[in-house]
């Protein structure tokens, strides 16, 4: 058997979340919030979220992967809303996102908070409409609105904007990654997983593999990040608290972690490349 590799699954993965993207958002009212409300889903992310829930899915080897398909997009659809939401004046006040002007620069604040309400909503129309059984339905809906909720993601972002006073310790700020940024991450993994039926053995192994593999992405994001964080008007950051040094060693450490949890299911490849990939990255 040739050895696994990432990049032509992920390219074939990609196009298929694309298609799947594209044809939920095809008709908008009025007509012209089509092009803003595509702007930011098409503006080259990396989708490691769907990449993760199709990963997930086909570890366990087990049927058709089209509910997993639908799953990816409507996290997607949630990390994309909470980026159009994260770059408004009144958040991070960003210009720039992936090299383009951010959507509120594009267009207007209004357009930016209408867009993000509507790819919000739309995450949970997918997933009702996903070719599912109604309790798995059920069962990832609920999945999603926990990682995005305000014990989740949204409670991240409220501790990272302040309203839990100042993040100076390392406890407090892995509590707040949890949320902003790990939540959904987990909830990618284990909603592939939540799709074909995982047992409860396997849906343990994906919740912490998840969890690990949230961790880690956040702290090689910092790594990434050092030099623009830098200085007291920065972001709290792994890197101002441990050093690039030692980031760097615990994020390895975590996709090493993250890689043991799965490697005893049936096809584990995608999940344990994505993984290392994570910490490997340069973007």
């Amino acid at each position: 058997m040739s050895p696994f590799r990432l990049d032509p699954w992920s390219a074939s993965a990609l196009s298929e979340v694309d298609q799947f993207l594209d044809a939920a958002l095809g008709e908008t009212w009025p007509a012209p919030l089509r092009e803003p409300l595509r702007y930011p889903v098409f503006g080259g992310g990396k989708r490691v979220r769907p990449l993760l829930t199709l990963a997930a899915a086909e570890a366990l080897a087990r049927g058709p992967r089209q509910g997993a398909l639908a799953a990816g997009a409507a996290v997607e659809l949630i990390h994309t809303y909470s980026l159009v939401h994260d770059d408004l004046p009144a958040m991070d006040d960003d210009d720039v996102r992936r090299g383009r002007p951010t959507l509120h620069k594009a267009w207007d604040e209004a357009t930016a908070v209408l867009v993000g309400d509507a790819l919000l909503t739309e995450a949970f129309a997918v997933l009702a409409a996903a070719p599912l059984a109604p309790g798995v339905i059920v069962a990832l809906v609920a999945r999603l609105a926990a990682a995005a909720g305000h014990r989740g993601m949204i409670g991240g972002q409220a501790a990272d904007v302040g309203l839990g006073g100042p993040v100076r310790d390392l406890d407090t700020l892995m509590r707040l990654h949890a949320g902003k940024t790990g939540a959904l991450i987990q909830a990618a993994v284990a909603m592939g997983g939540l799709s074909l039926g995982a047992s409860a053995d396997e849906l343990a192994r994906l919740e912490r593999y998840g969890a690990d593999v949230g961790l880690a992405f956040q702290l090689a994001d910092d790594v990434l990040d050092a030099d623009q964080d830098d200085g007291d008007d920065g972001p709290p950051s792994y890197v101002k608290l441990l050093g690039v040094e030692e980031t760097s060693r615990r994020a390895r450490e975590l996709a090493e972690r993250a890689v043991e949890a799965v490697a005893a299911l049936p096809h584990p490849d995608a999940l344990i490349a994505l993984a290392r990939f994570t910490v490997d990255r340069d973007v």
